[in-house]
């Protein structure tokens, strides 16, 4: 049986509901899910209800963009208490750098001669916060670009040009906050960052340091060898291992949720393992 620990809703980049990413599961059979949305916890709450209503186990999660020595790495938090006044505090000013980003990737558009407005942005993002995704989608809908891995090359990835940066956390930083809120620290697909190894393994020792509490050693596009070579660092350093597969709906062509296509299936093994590093955290701020 499959879990899938790393699910994006429309509250953030994703184009999917939390239903719509409840019901998929439940008819997929998976055992547990985790909405591990980009820097805001708002659909925790909702899927916690739907979830229990289809006999899911859920997850409560959050994925963070931070900084570490010039990398830009993404951390999952899961366990959060993510009613946890401190923590929501700090994701505020991410969220407000996330506004500022979006008001100057506009202003560029606009500047090289692309009709868009704050009106549209909002209309497509609906009840979530706006993200690149939601630029690009108006871009294909403008029929200004193909697909959306067109927008990101030609207007929104990184050296674009509509691309700016935007505030985030350390790694360090990052890290703290979920252990403040209760919960586990885990980075998020260590084997796209790093595929050949080069310079991963003294990295993960770092963030290990810095308390790591875990890696993501399953993801849809890992060959086996990174799997493998991911499981034995865990090992090493005695890492939680989770594995999803960073479903964002039709945002993100590459990737299908665990169970619906294909043989990524991360196993439901992996379940007990984080849960007890998660009551192990949570007891630690009692």
């Amino acid at each position: 049986m499959c879990v899938d620990l790393h699910l994006h809703s429309t509250y953030s980049d994703g184009t999917c509901t939390p239903e719509e990413l409840v019901l998929t599961a439940a008819r997929h059979d998976l055992r547990a899910i985790s909405l591990t949305d980009h820097d805001t916890v708002e659909g925790i709450c909702e899927t916690i209800q739907l979830a229990a209503r289809h006999n899911l186990t859920f997850i409560s999660g959050i994925e963070l963009n931070t900084t570490h020595r010039g990398y830009a790495l993404h951390i999952l938090g899961y366990g959060i208490d993510h009613a946890d006044r401190e923590f929501r505090n700090r994701l505020s000013r991410v969220q407000a750098g996330r506004k500022k980003r979006n008001d100057r990737i506009l202003g560029k558009l606009q500047s090289l001669g692309i009709s868009l407005s704050q009106a549209e942005l909002e209309s497509v993002s609906g009840r979530g916060q706006v993200g690149r995704p939601h630029f690009a989608r108006i871009l294909v809908e403008k029929g200004i670009v193909g697909s959306m891995g067109e927008a990101f090359n030609r207007y929104l990835g990184k050296g674009a040009p509509a691309w700016t940066d935007r505030f985030s956390y350390t790694t360090a930083e990052s890290i703290d906050m979920i252990h403040r809120a209760g919960g586990v620290a885990v980075f998020a697909h260590p084997g796209q960052l790093d595929p050949t190894f080069r310079f991963l393994p003294l990295l993960i020792h770092e963030l290990v340091e810095r308390g790591l509490d875990g890696i993501e050693a399953y993801y849809p596009s890992y060959p086996y060898s990174t799997q493998k070579r991911l499981l034995q660092i865990a090992n090493k350093y005695k890492l939680v291992v989770t594995g999803g597969s960073d479903y964002h709906g039709n945002n993100r062509g590459f990737s299908s949720m665990a169970g619906t296509s294909g043989n990524f299936c991360p196993p439901a093994s992996l379940i007990m393992p984080l849960e007890e590093r998660m009551n192990k955290n949570l007891n630690n701020l009692t």
